[in-house]
């Protein structure tokens, strides 16, 4: 069957989701930082939802073990995840926007990466890498609106993933305790509620709703 054309794919969200708010996302930036269990799935969410460009950010590559809760394919394994994950996007949205950074964020090309995000998403996996993104976008992008996360791991409840307003414009997704490093790790149902809760507060910041 032949790709809808951009035309007809604009008016089926539009009657899902309204025209106005279609409008909103077609224009809206989103950042994701890091494109493992979390950013992936969070660039589907987004993706799906119409949100028009993406800034994917990752230095990875994609391996056999993270096939159990990354949105990759075995066919996949070895390629950049940037490169990888905006294949798998443009199949599901061929008209999506996309910005591919194949690098490690830092602290000296945090803001030159992340200029043009109207809500950005941190996704890594490292405490260290979360705590410097974190950090610095609330100390020196405070107009920026910042969406993290802290605690997906484990077999625990699902409702126990939740959604947190810290500020203004930082909002925390998780269960706040859990740690990858207990137990028996990440598990992809769980890793997906908390990247849901992150794609449903970037969508509600966006929508004015936050």
């Amino acid at each position: 069957m032949a790709v809808p054309t951009e035309k007809e794919m604009k008016k089926a969200l539009e009657q899902r989701q309204g025209k106005e708010l279609m409008k909103t996302l077609s224009e809206s930036t989103v950042a994701v930082c890091g494109l493992g269990g979390l950013g992936s799935n969070i660039a589907i969410s987004l993706a799906r939802a119409g949100v028009g460009r993406l800034i994917l950010i990752d230095f990875d590559r994609v391996d056999v073990t993270n096939l159990h809760r990354q949105q990759y394919k075995a066919s996949q394994v070895g390629m950049c995840k940037t490169d990888a994950l905006s294949g798998n996007l443009l199949e599901i949205a061929p008209y999506l926007r996309l910005t591919r950074y194949s690098c490690r964020i830092t602290p000296d090309n945090f803001q030159r990466l992340l200029s043009d995000a109207d809500v950005i998403c941190e996704a890594f996996d490292d405490p260290e890498a979360k705590a410097m993104l974190t950090g610095s976008v609330l100390e020196t992008m405070p107009e920026k609106y910042l969406v993290a996360a802290s605690g997906m791991a484990g077999m625990g409840p699902a409702n126990d993933i939740q959604t947190r307003q810290i500020s203004e414009r930082f909002y925390l997704c998780g269960d706040g305790v859990s740690d990858v490093a207990d137990g028996i790790g990440l598990v992809s149902s769980r890793v997906m509620l908390c990247a849901a809760h992150q794609a449903h507060a970037v969508l509600r910041i966006l929508a004015g709703m936050s």
